[in-house]
């Protein structure tokens, strides 16, 4: 019989918190002044119009009135096509 427990476990058990990034607020529906309609770490989602961004990348709705995304194909200094996501709010 083993007089010692398995030492093992103290390396398991550690995890980050998630940072819970992504899109909040969907298309067409409606949002308030403020609002965040996207949690993101750099530009995946650009602003569009009637948005802005905050410090930390967060888009928020600048005034009230419906989401919209536009996708859209941006040229690149060397060339290649990247595809870009705009997000905006229209004035309900």
């Amino acid at each position: 019989m083993a007089t010692k427990k398995a030492g093992g476990s103290t390396e398991n058990g550690r995890d980050s918190r998630s940072k819970r990034r992504g899109i909040k607020r969907s298309g067409g529906q409606l949002v308030n002044a403020g609002e965040i309609l996207a949690r993101q770490k750099g530009s995946w989602y650009r602003t569009g119009p009637n948005t802005y961004v905050g410090s930390d990348w967060t888009i928020h709705a600048a005034i009230a009135g419906r989401v919209a995304f536009k996708k859209c194909k941006r040229e690149k200094f060397n060339g290649n096509k990247e595809m870009c996501t705009f997000v905006s709010v229209v004035a309900a």
